[in-house]
């Protein structure tokens, strides 16, 4: 998507120009352009292997970009970015022998929060507001695949961050809890939070204010659901014709 005249990439969650980034030979991403503005879901939608992952955790700040630039909030250091965004890995990283508050508060302390009494009070609203209040003294050992989810998420959402960066959230949740978590996710971007959400599965994408199909490291097309599919000329076409049709083109950029 290219800057619109004066526009600056400190007001977007993500700017991103002419990143790349390779395991040995293996080219994950290749001179990818992103704009992401803020207070939305914004979804990446690829196949295993497009580059989903590697750009979540350079957003993350796992990894640095060996070419190009980027921005996230406006910061472009990843020590300041760090304390500005949540990040919840495709598998959990929970400690099996703690309970649920206690996974949730020790990240709590990660984050900064050093306040005994403000960090009791948000871990209390993080688990109140996956619905593991009443599960709280329970082992992350004894816990369901799905409540481990949650209380990754509760772990990402503790501080309060302007912008979360989840990778495959919704991976291995039955359905009635896949639509728990869009339920969470749209009431926090009601609140301005911005959502980055990487997925391989049209159910999530179709949620998504905005998506970036990505294919071989590179986005092929950006814009929203509706969009994407009306790109095709096809009206009843859903976002997997999209997916293919934009394949099938060769072509990449802002559908909008």
């Amino acid at each position: 998507m290219p800057m619109m005249p004066g526009e600056n990439p400190q007001h977007l969650a993500v700017w991103a120009d002419n990143v790349s980034f390779a395991y040995g030979d293996v080219k994950a991403l290749q001179g990818l352009k992103l704009q992401v503005p803020r207070g939305i879901s914004f979804g990446l939608l690829g196949p295993n292997g497009a580059g989903k992952t590697t750009l979540i955790r350079i957003l993350a700040g796992l990894l640095r970009p060996q070419n190009g630039s980027i921005q996230v909030l406006g910061e472009s250091s990843a020590r300041k970015v760090a304390q500005l965004i949540g990040y919840m890995p495709q598998v959990p990283a929970l400690y099996a022998e703690l309970s649920a508050l206690e996974n949730v508060d020790f990240f709590a302390r990660l984050y900064g929060l050093s306040n005994r009494r403000q960090r009791a009070q948000r871990v209390e609203e993080a688990l109140r507001f996956v619905d593991l209040w009443e599960r709280r003294n329970a082992p992350t050992l004894k816990l369901s695949g799905g409540m481990k989810q949650r209380v990754s998420l509760a772990c990402a959402i503790v501080h309060q961050p302007p912008l979360l960066v989840l990778d495959e959230p919704t991976v291995g949740l039955d359905p009635e809890l896949r639509v728990t978590f869009w339920d969470h996710f749209h009431s926090m971007t009601r609140e301005g939070i911005t959502l980055i959400i990487s997925s391989h599965t049209m159910d999530d994408a179709a949620h998504c204010d905005r998506l970036a199909f990505l294919r071989s490291g590179r986005v092929i097309a950006e814009g929203s659901p509706q969009e994407l599919r009306e790109a095709t000329g096809n009206l009843e076409a859903s976002l997997e014709d999209a997916f293919l049709y934009f394949v099938r083109q060769g072509v990449s950029g802002d559908v909008a």
